[in-house]
Formats: C-alpha cells, structure tokens, sequence
C-alpha cells in the first residue's frame, strides 16, 4: 500500500500548485492558454529524448518558448486569440506525436505522457514535486498582489507601478512548472482540467480570491483522494479518475449553490 500512499501525497502537492494557479486561470480566463501549453509539453518530452536532456527541464523549457511565442503573435494581432490558441494546441500536440514516434532508440509508453501514470510515481517525483511546490507557493505569495491586479485590469496594474509583462511571463513559468510536474501524473490532455475544475468549483462559495485559493487547494485534494479511491477500486486509469471526481465535486458545488440561491 505504501505505493498508493505515494501516489496520494504527488496528487496533493501538485494541488498545493494547481489550486492558486488555477485560480489565477479561471480569473484571467486563460484556459485556452493552459491547454496550449500542456500540449506543447510532449513536443517538450520529445526534445528532451533527441537531445538527450532532463525532460521536467525540457518540458519547462519548451512550455516557456511557446508561451513567448503566443505572447508575440497575440501582440500582432494577425488573427483572433482563440484561433491562434487553437492552432498552437493541436499543432504542438501532433508535432510532438509526429516526433515521438521518430524516436526509434526509445522505448516509450505514449499513453502514459497523454493520460498520465499516477500510481507509478517514485520517490525521485515527489522529491522533485516538493521542490516545484514550494518554489511555486513562494513565488506566488510574493507576486499575489502584482497577478491579481493584472487580473482585474492590466492597464491599472500598471498605473499602480506593477511591470505587467515580467508578470505575465513569470506566470507562464510557474505555469510551465506545473504542467512538467503533472504531465507524468494526469497527462498532456489532462493537466488543464485539473488546473480550472477545483478553481470553477470554488468560485461560487468564495468570498475573496484568497478563499478561492484556499477552497480550490482543498477541493484538488479531495479529488485526488477520491480519484485514486475509484482506481483502486474499480481498477480505472488513476490520472483520469482523479479529474472525473473533480467533475463530480464540480456538479455537486454547483448544485448546492443553486440550491442556497433558491432557499435565500
């Protein structure tokens, strides 16, 4: 059993990141862009085998390219937001397929990097879960007023003296440490979902944005919890699990929301 309990403590440091990232994604409507960036995470994994490079470094690196990337060609405005996010997710998506499936002298289980494998996780991943988490939450806590500024109004944020773009571009990075982080527990196609249903979840019950946090921390947790409840006892695929009791967590919330609405 000590494997499940390894898996649940992965799952709960990478909610200790997504809760508050998730959180800043839902407020500054930015799941498109998550799932840019998680796609593009595979390419990330494939230039990490052909160079011969640590792939959470690799992914990170990758994740950020194509972050600078869309920041540019949003900044040019060529072609609508959406339908550059669009076609930056699937293109980087089928590239890195495209590649991977070049790498003859590799051996590699795609179905674990696009649904994740979170009862194989070592001791070396949480090890390097809990580095990531606490250089995250630190780095949250110390940009938390510049991001939510700049999630309220951008132009306003910088009349109060906050560089706006560093912000942005250091979200990305945390954002990019998050996706490496999770990319081998839920996978590429599943990595946004964790990221925005405990933070959409919580948004109704939530009086402040650091309450949001908070409560979208926990509710991750609990699905975590739940998720791997329902893999070991259905024998169900972990990673997708853990984001369907987040779905199922969602629906309750909103439904007990709408619930107390009725009856106030």
């Amino acid at each position: 059993m000590l494997w499940l309990l390894d898996a649940l403590l992965a799952g709960w440091l990478l909610s200790l990141m997504s809760g508050p990232l998730g959180s800043f994604i839902v407020w500054r409507r930015m799941a498109y862009f998550g799932d840019t960036l998680a796609h593009s995470a595979l390419l990330g994994v494939t230039l990490g085998f052909l160079m011969d490079v640590q792939l959470n470094i690799a992914i990170i690196l990758c994740a950020i390219f194509i972050a600078v990337l869309l920041a540019n060609l949003q900044r040019q405005q060529l072609i609508p937001s959406d339908t550059l996010l669009g076609l930056m997710a699937h293109t980087t998506l089928a590239a890195g397929l495209v590649t991977l499936s070049m790498v003859d002298n590799v051996r590699i289980d795609l179905n674990s990097y696009l649904f994740g494998d979170l009862l194989a996780v070592s001791r070396q991943d949480l090890y390097s879960l809990a580095i990531g988490s606490a250089l995250v939450l630190a780095a949250i806590i110390k940009m938390w007023r510049g991001l939510l500024a700049a999630s309220v109004s951008e132009e306003l944020a910088e009349v109060e003296g906050y560089n706006v773009a560093r912000l942005r571009l250091m979200f990305m990075v945390l954002l990019a440490i998050v996706i490496a982080g999770a990319m081998k527990l839920v996978g590429v196609l599943l990595i946004t979902a964790l990221l925005i249903i405990p933070a959409a979840a919580a948004r109704p019950f939530s009086r402040h944005p650091q309450q949001m946090a908070f409560i979208a921390t926990i509710l991750s947790m609990i699905s975590v919890a739940l998720g791997l409840g329902l893999s070991y006892q259905w024998d169900t695929p972990a990673g997708p699990s853990v984001v369907l009791a987040s779905a199922i967590i969602f629906l309750i919330s909103q439904s007990a929301f709408q619930l107390s609405k009725r009856n106030a």
